[in-house]
């Protein structure tokens, strides 16, 4: 496998230095719903877990929450509630969220405050390897001791100073050096051998991928927002602290715009996981979310979502026509080579830098071949048999769901789908019609009829 590597600017082939990939992928900080944005960096993570484990790797993850932080501290106060309260509200619709886009949960999802005692022990080395310094006002980084900063971003120390927002301190001893530590007098602060205060953002990641995965890792990812400072200012810490290098491999995705405009608050675009959710479904949502490659911008609008529902709309009555496939015999042999090539083509465009477009593209020529297979009645059970086992396979890399009905409504759906067979033998075609849509309104389920038999699918999505 290929990938970029951010670190090195060029496609590298992908190895791991054992049998356990240790990847780790900065997560969210809990002060507001998660959106789109984020949606697409975490399952463009979990597409790429899913294909390594699907190569026969195994895969220790790792993404944490940033569950202490001036915006959680601003927000909480606003509602009137604690930080802790609303960390735990928002990580829990994370949950909520995430869970429902088939999205594999994380070997470990550590919290900041749970690292406190970690993160002050490692600023400790940084402060006596003379890393660090201490102002009045907190615990500082030194950049210029550092000799390979910049090393991600591929910027001079003079060209960062030059096009950053720095925070300005000047008790600093230079304008880039970053917060390791800020003092803070009121709550929620923590005792440091330096004085009462919270960690600064970076030093959280640094310590927590050590902590679960040592000190140096397989995969470390996020999106392309956070190559500077954030991604930058681990390297520095991490590696001042180890003398190893911190990631072999640096992945970073494409931000979302939302109808060709940068999602910001201030101008009310933010579309939120669980609205996008709500309007589109679970595999819209995914099939979206690895439309275009993963490196590159991706813009949301109603068209694009749409063409990806209508894809799903296919992929849909695949799984349905392959389940509900009868007959002995018919193209065999042209069904088997039609998969062989397919499989061919799907690995090498994931092997090829992770390049979900062109693989999600081999994948539907595939569903449409079955599905003209079917519309002209020429798909056997003993064809689906053979198509069956891979088709999953697919649905289970691209982390893709087909939506199942309980037992329950199973029964009342095909009974229902009795009692329209009846009334179009008897040419009672409104009353049939009728039937129709009571199971597309009550059951999500939709009709294919064929020449001399019905089946049915449920269906995921509330559009289309």
């Amino acid at each position: 496998m290929r990938l970029y590597n951010r670190l090195s600017n060029s496609i590298e082939n992908f190895r791991s230095v054992s049998d356990e990939i240790k990847m780790y992928v900065c997560g969210v900080t809990v002060y507001d719903h998660s959106h789109i944005g984020h949606a697409r960096t975490i399952i463009i993570f979990d597409v790429l877990r899913r294909y390594l484990l699907y190569k026969g790797f195994k895969v220790k993850y790792i993404q944490n929450f940033t569950d202490i932080d001036d915006k959680i501290i601003n927000r909480a106060k606003l509602e009137g509630i604690s930080p802790d309260t609303l960390a735990k509200t928002y990580i829990n619709e994370y949950y909520t969220d995430f869970d429902s886009l088939n999205v594999m949960r994380a070997d470990k999802y550590p919290l900041v405050t749970e690292h406190i005692p970690d993160i002050i022990k490692f600023i400790d080395i940084l402060l006596k390897k003379g890393y660090a310094y201490l102002t009045l006002n907190g615990v500082y980084f030194h950049v210029k001791s550092f000799a390979n900063y910049g090393k991600l971003s591929k910027k001079t120390i003079k060209e960062l100073q030059q096009g950053s927002r720095i925070e300005v301190d000047p008790l600093k001893r230079d304008p880039l050096d970053f917060a390791l530590w800020k003092f803070y007098p009121d709550q929620p602060s923590w005792t440091s051998p330096w004085g009462k205060g919270r960690p600064g953002w970076h030093i959280e990641c640094s310590v927590m991928a050590s902590c679960y995965l040592g000190e140096s890792l397989d995969i470390h990812g996020g999106g392309n927002d956070l190559i500077f400072p954030h991604h930058e200012n681990e390297i520095a810490q991490s590696e001042s602290v180890s003398g190893k290098e911190m990631a072999r491999f640096w992945l970073h995705v494409g931000m979302v715009s939302i109808n060709a405009a940068k999602m910001s608050k201030s101008i009310g675009n933010i579309i939120s996981v669980t609205d996008a959710i709500h309007k589109w479904g679970t595999n819209a949502i995914r099939i979206y979310s690895i439309s275009g490659h993963y490196s590159k911008p991706l813009n949301y609008d109603d068209s694009s979502l749409m063409a990806c529902l209508q894809k799903w709309r296919q992929i849909e009555v695949c799984a349905y026509e392959l389940r509900f496939a009868i007959g002995t015999g018919g193209e065999s042999d042209g069904i088997k080579r039609l998969l062989t090539e397919t499989v061919h083509a799907f690995e090498s465009a994931m092997e090829d830098n992770m390049n979900t477009a062109l693989a999600l593209s081999s994948f539907m020529s595939f569903v449409n071949a079955i599905n003209i297979f079917a519309a002209d009645e020429k798909l056997t059970k003993d064809m689906a048999e053979v198509v069956m086992p891979k088709f999953d396979k697919f649905l289970d890399i691209l982390g893709l769901i087909v939506a199942e009905p309980t037992e329950k409504d199973r029964i009342q759906i095909e009974e229902l789908i009795g009692i329209r067979n009846r009334l179009r033998q008897e040419r009672r075609y409104a009353e049939s019609d009728t039937i129709r849509k009571k199971l597309n309104d009550d059951y999500s389920v939709r009709l294919i009829d064929h020449k001399k038999r019905t089946i049915w699918m449920k269906v995921d999505g509330s559009i289309g």
